[in-house]
């Protein structure tokens, strides 16, 4: 199959990163059989980011199609007013609210309850890593080093927006990745029963 390339994402992309946010939503495992909606999560962690502004994405490609990605956005802020002018708005409308009591073993609900309540990141965490970003790969690109690469040149963006902190969540369950992150030279931040905040700083120019 080759070395996946790494391009910018497009609108032509949201279908491949719709099933790779399924295929990988159970901390790096298939998902499927846990939502109703296939396109509940990317709607969530994926789509947003190439369809809105302030977002921006990469993606992987092999000669069998899209294998990986990583979206996120340098204004963190921004973004999530922007999320709730145009993205979450007809979102809600065929999402029923689950309410705050929703169960938190259902993973649908806990999912729309998202659309209906977005988590708002605290400022002081802005302060300091004011960008975000959301990266998957299926199985048969892990390992090669595409993650690092995506992951490169999306804090490439972010240094060039001018922003100099990133941050990202990842379950505590999912150990690969979160050993892969502590190998790009994330540090935790904050942490919960399930996830964990990670997060990375730079000065003036970045390593290649």
């Amino acid at each position: 199959m080759g070395t996946p390339e790494i391009r910018r994402a497009t609108a032509d992309d949201l279908d491949d990163l719709f099933s790779i946010c399924l295929l990988t939503g159970a901390s790096g495992e298939d998902a499927t059989e846990f939502y109703d909606d296939p396109r509940l999560p990317g709607n969530i962690y994926a789509a947003p980011y190439i369809v809105l502004r302030l977002g921006l994405g990469f993606v992987a490609v092999d000669s069998e199609g899209v294998v990986g990605y990583v979206v996120g956005t340098p204004f963190t802020r921004a973004f999530e007013k922007e999320c709730e002018e145009d993205w979450w708005p007809a979102l809600r409308v065929v999402n029923p609210d689950p309410g705050p009591d929703h169960d938190r073993t259902d993973w649908n609900a806990r999912l729309r309850s998202l659309i209906h309540r977005p988590v708002r990141t605290p400022g002081e965490l802005l302060s300091d890593y004011p960008a975000h970003l959301h990266i998957n790969l299926l199985p048969r690109a892990q390992g090669q080093g595409v993650g690092k690469e995506l992951i490169g040149m999306m804090l490439g963006a972010f240094h060039v927006a001018g922003v100099r902190g990133a941050h990202l969540g990842v379950s505590t369950a999912n150990t690969r990745a979160v050993g892969f992150y502590r190998r790009l030279g994330f540090t935790t931040i904050a942490e919960t029963d399930d996830t964990l905040l990670l997060g990375v700083q730079w000065t003036g120019e970045m390593e290649e």
